[in-house]
C-alpha cells in the first residue's frame, strides 16, 4: 500500500529500473530549490504498484526555514478536476446522467446561451447556440467557456466585470454557475478547445442530481473508500502545520511570498466548493487515487470505477489534437501529439509531442506547478509537488518526465 511504501526503502532495481539513473533526479530537484526557483520539490514514482523513487527536500515556509514535511499538505488546484470528474463519472454509471445529456438539463439557464461573435465588454455581439453544450464537452474542455481570471479577451473581461469567481470561497457555487451562463460562450461548443471552468460546472450538476454538497460526494465516493484522509476543501485546524506556504517568481527569478501557510484563505471555512481547483492535498492521498485509476478504477479492495469506465477516460475525446483544436501551446508545453480525455490529457503521439513517454499516457497538472502523470503501457503513476504560482515559470514537469524515462531499462 502506498501509505506504507511512502515510507520504505524503495528499490528501483526490482521494478525495471536503474537505480544510478533515477537518482538524476535527487540533484535536479536539489538544484531548482538552492537556486532559490521552487520553495521545495516533493516527488514520487511508483511502478506496478511499488515505490520505484521518492526524494523531498526544501522548506515548507522558506522565511521561517521549517523543513517541509513528507506528509505535507499541498494545494493542488486543477489536480482536482481529475477527482470531480472521477465523482461524475461514478454517477454516470449510475444512470444519473449521460455524457451526450445538454448542460441545460440540470442548469435551466444554459438552454439560453449564446456564443460571442465580436465586441467589448460593454457591447457585445453574440448568436445561439448552434448545438447545446454537453457534459462530455465540460469534461474535455469543449465547451466554449473560459477562465475569467487568465482570459484577456472580451468574455474574460466581462467574467471579471461580473465577479465571476470560482476562486471565490464565501460565494455559493450554485449562484455562480447560474451568472455564468449569461455571459456568452466564447465559441460554438465542441469546436475548440479552451480551458476555463467546465469543470466547476461539471461540480455543480453533480449537486444538482445528488442533493449534496460537492464535499459530501467527494467524501462518499472517494476519499472514505481511498481512506484519503488529507485531501480537503480547507485545511483543519490540527493539519495547519502540515499545509505548505505559496510563493510566485519575482522579475529577478527569486521566489516571493503569496501566502503563507497560518494566514492561507485554505485555512478558513468553505463556501464554495470547487471542483475545478479548489481541493488541497498530499502525496499520498494523491498517489492513491492515481494508483486506482492505473488500476482500472480498484485500489486494494475498493473498486471505485468500472475498468470500461476508466478505459473511456483515457481516451482521447477531441476531433485532433489540442493544437488542431485552436490552442497551440498551454502553460509551459507544446499541444502538438497532445489530445484530451475525460480529466485530463492524453498523450497521442510522443515524437510528435517531442517528449519521451508512451502514448495512452494520461495527465495533468495543478496552477501551484504540481503535477501527475499515469503511464498504463508502463504501469508508472508518478506525482510532483510543490508550491509556486503560476505554473509556466519553468519546465519543470517535460524535464521530470525525461527524467523518469530515462532510467528505465526493463
Amino acid at each position: 500500500m502506498v501509505v506504507e511504501l511512502l515510507s520504505e526503502e524503495f528499490k528501483p532495481g526490482l521494478v525495471g529500473f536503474c537505480p544510478a539513473r533515477l537518482e538524476r533526479i535527487s540533484p535536479w530537484l536539489k538544484r531548482y530549490v538552492d537556486e532559490r526557483k521552487l520553495p521545495f520539490a516533493h516527488v514520487a514514482v511508483l511502478r506496478k504498484g511499488q515505490l520505484a523513487f521518492t526524494d523531498l527536500y526544501g522548506y515548507r515556509d522558506v522565511e521561517e526555514r521549517s523543513f517541509v514535511k513528507e506528509d505535507g499538505i499541498y494545494r493542488i488546484y486543477s489536480m482536482t478536476k481529475l477527482i470531480t470528474t472521477v465523482a461524475a463519472m461514478a454517477l454516470y454509471e449510475r444512470g444519473a446522467f449521460q455524457l451526450d445529456d445538454p448542460v441545460y438539463k440540470f442548469v435551466d439557464e444554459f438552454k439560453n446561451a449564446r456564443v460571442f461573435v465580436s465586441g467589448r465588454k460593454d457591447s457585445i455581439n453574440s448568436v445561439k447556440l448552434e448545438t447545446p453544450m454537453t457534459i462530455r464537452q465540460l469534461m474535455n474542455h469543449t465547451s466554449g467557456l473560459t477562465y475569467g481570471a487568465f482570459d484577456p479577451g472580451p468574455v474574460g473581461q466581462l467574467m471579471r466585470s461580473e465577479k465571476i469567481d470560482f476562486g471565490n470561497m464565501k460565494a455559493n457555487l450554485g449562484e455562480t454557475v447560474r451568472r455564468l451562463a449569461s455571459i456568452p460562450l466564447c465559441f460554438q461548443p465542441g469546436s475548440q478547445w479552451r480551458y476555463g471552468v467546465s469543470t466547476d460546472v461539471l461540480g455543480y450538476i453533480i449537486e444538482v442530481v445528488t442533493g449534496k454538497t460537492l464535499s459530501q460526494v467527494f467524501n462518499e465516493l472517494i476519499f472514505n473508500p481511498l481512506n484519503m484522509t488529507d485531501t480537503f476543501f480547507h485545511v483543519p485546524k490540527n493539519k495547519v502545520e502540515k499545509f505548505c506556504s505559496l510563493y510566485t517568481r519575482t522579475k529577478s527569478k527569486s521566489l516571493k511570498l503569496l501566502e503563507c501557510a497560518e494566514g492561507s484563505r485554505f485555512c478558513e471555512p468553505v463556501n464554495m466548493y470547487s471542483g475545478g481547483g479548489g481541493l488541497i492535498s498530499s502525496m499520498r492521498d494523491y498517489l492513491v487515487f492515481l494508483e486506482m485509476i492505473r488500476g482500472g478504477g480498484r485500489y486494494n479492495d475498493m473498486q471505485i470505477l468500472g475498468r470500461k469506465t476508466v478505459e473511456l477516460m483515457l481516451r482521447n475525446h477531441l476531433s485532433g489534437d489540442i493544437a488542431s483544436m485552436g490552442q497551440p501551446t498551454f502553460s509551459e508545453m507544446p499541444t502538438e501529439g497532445i489530445g484530451f480525455g475525460l480529466g485530463g490529457a492524453i498523450l497521442l503521439d510522443p515524437a510528435k509531442a517531442q517528449i519521451l513517454g508512451s502514448a495512452g499516457e494520461f495527465t495533468w497538472g495543478g496552477m501551484a506547478s504540481t503535477a501527475f502523470w499515469i503511464d498504463p503501457e508502463e504501469e508508472l503513476s508518478v506525482v510532483f509537488m510543490t508550491q509556486l504560482i503560476p505554473s509556466s515559470c519553468y519546465p519543470i514537469r517535460r524535464e521530470l518526465r525525461v527524467l523518469v524515462y530515462q532510467a528505465l531499462v526493463d
